[in-house]
């Protein structure tokens, strides 16, 4: 659900447009333009009659922002669903604004990457009107730009427009952020595609809430078959697409608590697989890599945690620890100032007590003198001598008023030195606070660099799984030749001693078949003959046949 200051921020672009000299009034026709625009992009339905009753009582002359901010409370944002484009939305209240503040043709950026910062300076400006950037959102603004776009160095810039706008107001103005970003100032050694490469990204990650994106194989669930989708994680939702241009949805995997990832083996010939398990049903995704499949479920699993503590995206978590830790940061110097402020006025105040004592001492020390005088001029008076009551009381009320003043004196200089070391102890805090935000910039890249040698070291584990994951195959495989070489030579030693044994069997035989017709007597005809010979013949020539291919076959082997 969009959060109202959100739309309102927006709203108030629109508002500011068309009111064009700046006094906070708008006509009732151009607010009957602008709530007709609001209501049919929001998919609200549009009561014509409701402005007129609200306004009843004004019929002439413009309208201020004040009884239009009850109406569209009423009528407009109380009725706001989730089921409306947010960009048409923003694009509609663009539109009316972007024309009168700023001049797209003169700026390096297009006119597309402009709407999209100001969207994003929607995101990180502060809840108070009118609407302003804060140096430190800057900063985060121009580190995530600069990380998106695949370029570095540009802190020192920062640091350097820093300084600048502390100066003047530490802070700026959508149109003042995107003179300084079109101008070419932050983007100094990067090309306008990579800008725009990153303003994209970056755009998607803080307005549309993209977690994650990219192409995996889904399973189907009728027909179990694999197809290739564009798949988009969100901090409640992982949506499938047919193609990255998100122009046909597939369908949406809803999260929630009760969901979970898990890793899955490699099997139906796809690997890289893992699974959603939700509430209704499951569902089964390869992706392209190791690498990519433990990005995904740790992406996926950091939502199912979000939203089990009821928390938000992450951006918008790390948006609000950052106002948060601001507005720590201002309470704080807020009452050092306080305390200064009592200080330093604590101080004038004994100073004021002081400078009374010192005058009212300063009265008794000239009257004590005249008296003096008077006392030593006057030859019948013998009150000076020094042993007389008023004497003695004269030197004792100077002495107590020398005592006051001394001692007043030391307070001051107390307080004096208590100033000074709260003082000191304001400038030890702000510098305590500047190296905990560098600490904390320090964290977060080192954090970068560890997720970036924990990636890697995962990539190069992958490779090392299939190298030897390969090297097994070769193995098994060389294996398997040896077995099939070993079967082969016993198949062949089996044939030629099966071939042996048919030879000394045929040899047998025919010694039994020679020994037989030599104890016969001589053939009575020459055909009888010529047939023993032809049979003699016949089984030495197959056994010489036999004989000669076994031989074949083992030199062959």
């Amino acid at each position: 659900m969009w959060l109202r200051e959100e739309l309102l921020k927006s709203i108030w672009h629109a508002f500011r447009a068309l009111d064009l000299d700046q006094r906070g009034k708008v006509s009732k026709s151009q607010l009957k333009v602008l709530s007709h625009s609001l209501c049919t992009v929001m998919k609200i339905p549009h009561d014509p009659v409701a402005l007129e009753e609200h306004f009843r009582d004004d019929n002439e002359g413009p309208l201020s922002n004040q009884g239009y901010m009850p109406y569209l409370k009423r009528f407009i944002l109380d009725k706001v669903q989730e089921d409306f484009d947010i960009l048409e939305f923003n694009k509609v209240c663009w539109t009316l604004c972007c024309k009168k503040n700023i001049c797209v043709k003169h700026l390096l950026i297009s006119e597309d990457d402009a709407f999209k910062v100001w969207c994003i300076f929607n995101f990180l400006s502060e809840d108070e009107y009118p609407l302003v950037i804060v140096v430190e959102e800057i900063e985060y603004f121009l580190r995530k730009l600069m990380e998106a776009s695949g370029g570095g160095g540009g802190e020192g810039r920062w640091s350097e427009e820093k300084l600048r706008l502390s100066l003047k107001s530490n802070s700026l103005t959508v149109w003042e952020l995107l003179h300084l970003l079109g101008s070419g100032y932050f983007s100094k050694g990067l090309s306008h595609h990579s800008l725009s490469m990153g303003i994209s990204e970056l755009f998607q990650e803080l307005i549309l809430d993209v977690l994650k994106q990219g192409y995996m194989m889904k399973k189907g669930h009728k027909r179990k078959n694999w197809t290739e989708r564009w798949f988009v994680l969100r901090p409640n939702s992982l949506s499938y697409y047919i193609s990255e241009d998100l122009v046909e949805k597939r369908g949406d995997i809803v999260l929630d608590q009760f969901c979970s990832v898990e890793s899955l083996a490699d099997k139906e010939g796809r690997k890289c697989l893992f699974i959603i398990k939700c509430s209704d049903k499951s569902f089964e995704i390869s992706a392209s890599d190791k690498k990519k499949k433990q990005e995904w479920i740790q992406a996926i699993q950091t939502c199912i945690q979000q939203l089990s503590l009821g928390l938000s995206s992450p951006h918008r978590e790390a948006r609000l620890r950052r106002r948060e830790l601001r507005q720590r940061q201002q309470v704080q110097v807020e009452d050092l100032e306080d305390r200064m402020k009592q200080l330093q006025a604590a101080n004038e105040n004994k100073q004021r007590q002081l400078e009374e004592m010192r005058k009212v001492a300063s009265s008794l020390r000239s009257e004590h003198e005249e008296t003096f005088k008077y006392m030593r001029q006057n030859p019948l008076c013998h009150l000076w001598h020094l042993q007389h009551p008023v004497c003695v009381w004269l030197i004792q009320v100077r002495q107590q008023m020398e005592k006051q003043i001394a001692q007043k004196s030391s307070e001051l200089e107390q307080y004096l030195q208590r100033v000074k070391e709260l003082e000191d102890m304001y400038h030890q805090l702000e510098e305590a606070l500047e190296d905990e935000r560098q600490a904390k910039l320090d964290e977060e890249a080192m954090r970068k660099l560890q997720a970036r040698l924990l990636n890697e070291e995962a990539g190069k584990r992958a490779e090392l799984e299939q190298l030897h994951l390969s090297q097994q195959m070769a193995l098994s495989q060389t294996e398997a030749e040896k077995q099939e070489l070993v079967a082969e030579q016993l198949a062949k030693e089996r044939q030629l001693q099966a071939a042996m044994s048919q030879l000394d069997k045929l040899e047998s035989e025919r010694q039994e078949a020679l020994e037989k017709y030599k104890v016969r007597a001589p053939f009575k005809t020459s055909s009888e003959f010529m047939k023993m010979l032809f049979l003699i013949y016949y089984t030495c020539f197959q056994s010489r046949d036999l004989v000669s291919q076994h031989a074949l076959a083992v030199f062959h082997q």
